[in-house]
């Protein structure tokens, strides 16, 4: 078992609280069925699949959402 390390999240730059955020989330997606979503979250995806089927919104590939998110950080 690792010891936790404590990070002083307040002193990161935005830009590695990104990436520490991403370092998490690809930790969490390896065992995805460790993470329960809550019932809410299938609500808000029906909402916005039905937008997506009325044209009201579109998809983006996740590398440009990423970038667009980088860029309005920076």
């Amino acid at each position: 078992m690792n010891t936790p390390t404590t990070i002083a999240i307040e002193n990161l730059s935005v830009a590695e609280k990104i990436v520490l955020m991403e370092r998490l989330w690809d930790e969490l997606s390896r065992r995805p069925t460790d993470v329960a979503s809550p019932d809410w979250h299938g609500d808000i995806l029906d909402r916005r699949r039905a937008a997506v089927r009325e044209g009201r919104t579109a998809f983006i590939e996740w590398d440009d959402a990423k970038k667009r998110l980088r860029e309005r950080l920076q």
